[in-house]
């Protein structure tokens, strides 16, 4: 069940007119989203995750095809985890589907393959926050609780002309308050899936479609002329940049030395070219010797720069240069490492900017 203490008497607009407009409203114009014509709380799961931080447009052909490949916990618990991984590539966010399979695994060990139905529960599986235990819940299981995502927290920022800041926690307690008191009983998945659409469509961040909008009667920010400035976000950190560099070596075949990443951390698990991060004002050159070093207990030559991208994450910004390299002494130790031919690059899950680096210096064939 819903923590009792989040039940409240605030006051606010009627819920029964806002219910009543917000669903009426969905039913007529909701996106048709193939995670939207099923109750399995497996399907459900794996959408509400993928869609974390990431656009419907880019998550629909990745679900679809993880069921495909997946299609209950069992599967993707026996599933090992470079094969889970492959299928997730580019889909960004790892720890998301890291997560997801060690989920996987608990359902089977602890709730017989079976999503588990209660609150208490469901929250103990790896990587399910309030969030998305209240998705599960409302959509799969019919259970009254709130669902709060971004898009949710700016509707009722607006609704209710909260003018603190959605980054604190007391604020953040104070929305999901005012949620719980607007869920309703009777179909509240239906309900929640519409306030999130809302906050998708209706009611975006800079350009909110208030003319459009089914809650406009009731929404105290456009009466007072604030919706364009809420949410009222914290003062947003810079993003540091940082130099990687990566080596490419091949041995007398022709194949790749390539890299896999420790489990945990960023990108944990998948394959790479031998590298890292600079240190302030080091030359690449003498950087990627050092990493190498470190990294595999070989001493390498630096040649020219072969290829370069950008890329963005969640905290920073990287430019990775690849180098042609040449292995000059020692066999490689410590990190899991192999050679591999184009093909197998191909089969083996990158992170994005190290996928492109691996097409630019072996391109797929065939």
């Amino acid at each position: 069940m819903w923590p009792q203490h989040l039940k409240t008497n605030a006051s606010s607009p009627d819920p029964k007119r806002i219910r009543r407009a917000l669903t009426g409203w969905y039913d007529l114009h909701r996106r048709n989203l193939p995670w939207r014509d099923t109750q399995d709380p497996y399907a459900i799961w794996i959408s509400e995750i993928m869609l974390q931080q990431t656009r419907v447009e880019t998550v629909v052909p990745y679900f679809l095809r993880f069921l495909a490949r997946f299609p209950n916990a069992k599967t993707l618990a026996r599933a090992p985890l470079g094969e889970v991984l492959k299928v997730w590539e580019n889909l960004g966010y790892y720890t998301r589907v890291r997560n997801l399979h060690k989920a996987a695994g608990e359902i089977v060990e602890r709730f017989g393959g079976k999503i588990p139905d209660r609150w208490e529960e469901i929250l103990l599986l790896s990587g399910v926050g309030r969030y998305t235990a209240g998705a599960i819940l409302s959509i799969a299981f019919g259970r009254n609780v709130p669902a709060i995502d971004g898009n949710v927290r700016r509707v009722i920022s607006r609704l209710f002309a909260i003018e603190e800041s959605v980054d604190d926690t007391a604020t953040r307690k104070r929305i999901e308050e005012r949620v719980g008191t607007l869920v309703p009983k009777r179909d509240p998945g239906r309900f929640n899936q519409a306030l999130m659409e809302l906050g998708a469509v209706c009611c975006t961040p800079k350009t909110p479609a208030c003319p459009a909008c089914p809650l406009q009667d009731d929404c105290r920010a456009r009466v007072q002329g604030i919706a364009h400035r809420l949410p009222v976000r914290g003062k947003k950190k810079s993003i540091p940049h940082r130099e990687v560099v990566s080596a490419v070596i091949r041995d007398g075949n022709g194949r790749l030395l390539i890299v896999q990443r420790p489990a945990r951390g960023l990108l944990g698990s998948l394959w790479k070219f031998p590298g890292g991060i600079l240190n302030p004002e080091e030359p690449p050159e003498e950087g990627l010797a050092r990493i190498a070093r470190t990294e595999l207990g070989i001493e390498i030559g630096v040649g020219s720069p072969l290829a370069a991208v950008k890329h963005a994450y969640t905290h920073f910004r990287i430019t990775l240069t690849a180098f042609s390299c040449t292995l000059r002494e020692g066999i490689p130790t410590g990190s899991p490492w192999r050679w591999a031919g184009t093909g197998e690059l191909e089969e083996l899950p990158f992170s994005k900017a190290d996928r492109l680096i691996a097409r630019s210096v072996a391109p797929a064939t065939g």
